[in-house]
């Protein structure tokens, strides 16, 4: 058997493998902030108007101001005990075995990967972490006694396609720019860009989804099947031509989501964009 072809899927997480934000799950109630979504996030939005600033950026200083104004340090392992509380859309934990089992059956050796917005911290307290090559997420630097004093690295709507060069390039880390950026022929590098399956749920993951999709992969948008306008908007994404693919956030065996991943498998095992 001639050795396996590289392929990838690359994840959003909030929204995408979760319902809601990863915040909202436990974080937040430990601060005692009960309803985020008529406090936490107005703020966050409020402040990067008020200071022309980032949102990712302004969220994770306002999980530092909240923590600090109720004299709470927020310790690394904290975040990832917030973590084990995240629960997922319906088969998500089988899904990587299996979807893993079904590439290899079709000779591809296939990786997984997070480019999210949200806190690396906390996702790698899930219960399906050890799954991800890498994790490409937003963060906190820490001092000596691993309190979190500074965001280290954000990731927001237009940084998130860098991530798609590095998953190429394989470039496992966030801070080796000259890594990403210098040439390496397309027949050199690890996984193809046609090889590459992004899957997002939301306005964050446009540039990605529009990056992915010009380079010959394939872009999937999924949706909370409780939210209406969550469909709604998944959908629009698929006329507007910024996904290839759209399907309820639904990970069990025989969903529309599976069939498009099995359907993409057997594509870029025969060659085909």
């Amino acid at each position: 058997m001639t050795a396996p072809l590289n392929a990838a899927i690359a994840y959003d997480f909030d929204g995408t493998l979760i319902p809601g934000n990863m915040q909202d799950y436990s974080f937040f109630p430990s601060l005692g902030l009960k309803m985020p979504q008529e406090d936490f996030w107005p703020r966050v939005k409020a402040m990067a108007k008020k200071h022309d600033m980032d949102e990712i950026l302004a969220y994770m200083h306002l999980m530092l101001k909240e923590a600090a104004y109720r004299d709470i340090s927020l310790h690394r392992q904290q975040f990832a005990e917030c973590g084990k509380s995240i629960a997922f859309f319906p088969g998500v934990e089988g899904w990587f075995d299996r979807i893993n089992a079904y590439a290899l059956s079709r000779n591809i050796a296939l990786k997984h990967y997070i480019i999210s917005s949200g806190l690396r911290e906390m996702i790698e307290g899930t219960a399906i972490f050890k799954y991800f090559a890498y994790v490409y997420a937003s963060g906190y630097m820490y001092n000596q006694d691993d309190v979190a004093i500074w965001p280290a690295l954000a990731v927001n709507y237009t940084t998130k396609t860098q991530y798609i060069f590095r998953i190429n390039k394989g470039v496992e880390n966030s801070w080796d720019n000259h890594a990403v950026n210098r040439f390496v022929d397309e027949a050199e590098r690890p996984v193809p860009t046609g090889n590459i399956m992004y899957l997002g749920d939301g306005e964050t993951d446009i540039p990605a989804m529009k990056m992915i999709a010009h380079l010959g992969g394939h872009a999937i948008t999924v949706y909370n099947e409780e939210d209406y306008k969550a469909k709604i908007a998944s959908e629009r994404l698929l006329k507007q031509g910024r996904a290839q693919y759209s399907a309820p956030a639904d990970y069990t065996r025989g969903s529309l989501l599976d069939k498009h991943i099995q359907s993409l498998i057997d594509k870029i095992a025969a060659g085909e964009q």
